[in-house]
């Protein structure tokens, strides 16, 4: 028996993408659900707990940067970035997210304050050097392929940008537990990231990376562009 080699690899990858899109498509449809009630229901109380710590590192980022240009990676319904457009006067806004119905609220609450585009994570719509900062919250860990979701937003910063990351966090044991479980979930999470590997995405691209827990189930990542 002959094995093709090439023929393995190009199915491998095929394979690879068809599990991203099926994420992908899960985290979709499992966010549109929750537009109208995110902002109350329990299925946003992580991702709340980290609006003003991520903010406000957003915030120490552009400072002394007149008209910062911003990037809100997974804005959901733009809460968010409601503070982070009150803490930085004069910033310009831009919020992505894979979830139609989560941008459509998030374009309601900011108004014209922000611009709002439905897009993914890996592959963003913008060019290089567009940004001053980035941040992403309770987000990275439903991205398939997070290295390049690292990739797409080190591309997007400017030469001394800050990516800011606010994301779930378990001791060891639990997080084996729960990345055990996750290709179950129904709402396309993928990894529950230590710091070690937090540290080891990020810092693939960025020229420095910061990490710190939050709390009991929470941790902020801060990687600066060289």
């Amino acid at each position: 028996m002959t094995l093709d080699v090439e023929q393995c690899s190009i199915e491998g990858s095929d394979m690879e993408q068809k599990n991203a899109d099926e994420l992908k498509a899960r985290s979709r449809a499992a966010f549109d659900a929750q537009a109208e009630t995110y902002d109350a229901g329990m299925q946003g109380d992580h991702a709340r707990g980290l609006y003003r710590i991520v903010a406000g590192e957003v915030a120490r980022a552009c400072g002394g940067i007149d008209s910062p240009r911003v990037l809100d990676l997974g804005c959901g319904t733009g809460a968010l970035a409601e503070i982070v457009l009150d803490e930085i006067p004069g910033c310009a806004l831009v919020g992505v997210d894979l979830s139609a119905n989560m941008a459509e609220r998030a374009a309601e609450r900011l108004g014209g304050r922000a611009e709002v585009v439905v897009g993914d994570a890996e592959r963003l719509p913008f060019r290089d050097n567009s940004f001053d900062a980035a941040y992403c919250n309770d987000s990275f860990h439903h991205y398939p392929d997070p290295a390049l979701a690292a990739f797409q937003v080190w591309r997007a910063l400017r030469p001394g940008g800050t990516f800011v990351v606010g994301d779930v966090w378990q001791p060891a044991p639990a997080r084996a537990v729960m990345n055990a479980w996750m290709p179950h979930s129904a709402e396309g999470d993928v990894r529950i990231y230590s710091e070690g590997e937090m540290r080891e995405i990020l810092g693939t691209w960025f020229g420095s990376v910061s990490w710190r827990r939050i709390g009991l189930t929470s941790c902020v990542a801060i990687a600066r562009k060289d």
